[in-house]
């Protein structure tokens, strides 16, 4: 009996989460079927907007949610430790120093105003520090990280959710557009496109409309800022760990470094060693789209509408703010770059 019971209770948690997980798997699939129809629409924007969808326009059965949650939670982490097989340390070290020291500066301004902003319009300290994160660093997955180390509310989850996808997608057009107005050349547009854009997949839209070698430098800033994302969970984490100690001394607290950062770091090395081949970096990079896409898709339904009617104007008028700062420090750090 004692023998059985261990694989009998696997079966019934698997039994258990494989509704919900079979239903983001699927999503994840149609997401990343619009993208072979419109090519400049990311596969994790669709999946985002599929889950709203659902969420408020279908009965979703309550056999789902198990299985979602762990998209949610879980499959995320495992999508952002596959991200570090995206990122060749010597790419982003052939930036230059300069260009280095203006993505964190665009890391650390744009938190760093955004919590301030955030402070003043009155937003909640958690739902702040998402949006800041999302909007500085790498837009849904920076979101789901953080709301990993500090556990926030739901309704502050979706809303910084929605923010990147609505302020990230008007950057698409925004930003050749306006790095034409100002004369840019366009490796710089290139430059300003991945310091101030929130998604990679919004990245590589707009770098394209603006021109192969403006592409290749937006997609190498952009994944210097993903970069980042290890040195923030780090520090938010020892916070959230300092105020646990003062506040609750019992509660469980977050390690300093979550695992799951640990991995991307781990992955990112291996891939910087020039020991991955070509092909298997392609075929990961594939299965972490569809990873994330899945728990984009499971974020998104946690989102519902009647809660975002409720938050109110001030997240969205930090969310612009956000996007000004970020995209200012981003241009300004460029042309001091270039000059």
């Amino acid at each position: 009996m004692s023998t059985t019971a261990p694989g009998a209770s696997l079966r019934r948690r698997a039994a258990t989460l494989a509704p919900g997980l079979a239903v983001a798997a699927l999503a994840a699939g149609a997401s990343l079927a619009a993208t072979l129809v419109l090519p400049a629409v990311s596969a994790l924007l669709v999946a985002i907007v599929l889950g709203v969808l659902a969420r408020n326009l279908l009965p979703l059965p309550a056999a789902l949610e198990p299985g979602l949650a762990v998209a949610a939670k879980r499959v995320l982490r495992i999508g952002i430790v596959l991200l570090g097989l995206q990122l060749v340390l010597g790419d982003i070290l052939a930036l230059g120093p300069g260009m280095i020291a203006v993505v964190v500066a665009i890391v650390a301004v744009g938190i760093g105003a955004t919590l301030a902003a955030g402070r003043w319009l009155g937003v909640p300290p958690a739902q702040r520090l998402l949006i800041a994160c999302g909007f500085s660093i790498c837009g849904a997955a920076a979101v789901a990280a953080v709301d990993g180390v500090v556990e926030s509310e739901e309704e502050d989850v979706v809303t910084a959710l929605a923010l990147v996808v609505v302020f990230g997608t008007l950057m698409i057009p925004l930003v050749p557009l306006a790095a034409g107005a100002l004369g840019l050349a366009e490796v710089d547009a290139g430059l300003w496109a991945g310091g101030s854009i929130h998604e990679v997949a919004q990245v590589v839209a707009a770098g394209s409309a603006l021109g192969g070698a403006a592409l290749a430098a937006a997609v190498v800033v952009k994944l210097a800022r993903v970069l980042m994302l290890a040195p923030v969970l780090a520090i938010v984490s020892f916070r959230r760990r300092r105020e646990l100690r003062r506040t609750d001394a019992s509660a469980a607290r977050p390690p300093i470094v979550p695992l799951f950062v640990v991995g991307f770091i781990a992955l990112m090395l291996v891939r910087s060693s020039g020991l991955v081949p070509v092909e298997a970096v392609h075929a990961a990079g594939i299965v972490q789209t569809v990873l994330l896409a899945a728990a984009m898709f499971a974020l998104g339904a946690n989102v519902r509408i009647s809660v975002l009617r409720r938050v109110g104007l001030r997240p969205v008028a930090l969310g612009a703010i956000s996007t000004l700062v970020v995209a200012g420090t981003a241009l300004g750090g460029v042309l001091l770059a270039a000059g």
